[in-house]
């Protein structure tokens, strides 16, 4: 796999600022959020929507915390601890806890995998190993799907892997992933078989071909 796109820092934090309200819809349409583009839009202007589930509205206000915490520290290291805290912004007042590893069994709907309870030793080393993957690109999506199916949080674990992806693409210059809400339903049979399988081959695939975006210039 080689880069998409090769931006500067500049370039790829303006592109970032200018998908953020569609990153941040996209992002909550995955976790079945109900709510329309124009309501995501308004709520991260600050005003209120009636009729929208509360819990909704926290998802939102969630998302935009974590984005920016994320885009506000772009030169802050990857690592661990940088997880945590955008988990930390994106399960705020949703779950057991948040920004911690989950110390308990969850299950994932759909599929028969289990996942095991992380052992931050453990996660470490496989972090490690994913970091070192030569291509940018490769290495953010190859960490966005590890972590989905590590389920590394009790709660936000697709939320918190995608911001992650984008502050590890962001921050070298390689674009944004975003998947559109065009792209959701294979994109969750092909995270399905993967959960069950492990086998990176089809939806890492996918998501370079259909969900990483930069700005393409004429000439």
């Amino acid at each position: 796999m080689i880069d998409k796109y090769n931006l500067s820092t500049r370039e790829n934090m303006f592109l970032a600022k200018k998908r953020l309200v569609e990153n941040i819809y996209y992002t909550a349409k995955i976790e079945g959020v109900n709510i329309t583009f124009p309501q995501t839009k308004t709520i991260l202007e600050g005003l209120s929507v009636s009729n929208l589930d509360m819990d909704d509205v926290q998802k939102i206000l969630n998302l935009r915390n974590a984005w920016r915490y994320t885009l506000n520290n772009m030169e802050a290291p990857f690592h661990l601890d940088f997880v945590k805290k955008i988990n930390e912004f994106v399960a705020y007042n949703e779950s057991i806890d948040w920004g911690v590893l989950r110390n308990g069994n969850v299950g994932v709907s759909g599929v028969e995998y289990q996942p095991t309870i992380p052992v931050e030793s453990e996660v470490l080393a496989e972090m490690e190993n994913i970091m070192n993957i030569s291509c940018v690109t490769e290495r953010a999506l190859t960490y966005m799907l590890w972590a989905m199916r590590k389920q590394l949080f009790w709660d936000g674990n697709k939320r918190t892997s995608i911001i992650s992806a984008n502050k590890i693409l962001i921050s070298h210059g390689k674009g944004v992933v975003t998947i559109e809400e065009k792209n959701l339903g294979e994109f969750n049979e092909r995270l399905s078989k993967f959960y069950e399988t492990n086998d990176y081959r089809h939806i890492i695939n996918f998501l370079y071909d259909n969900c990483v975006f930069g700005i393409d210039y004429i000439g």
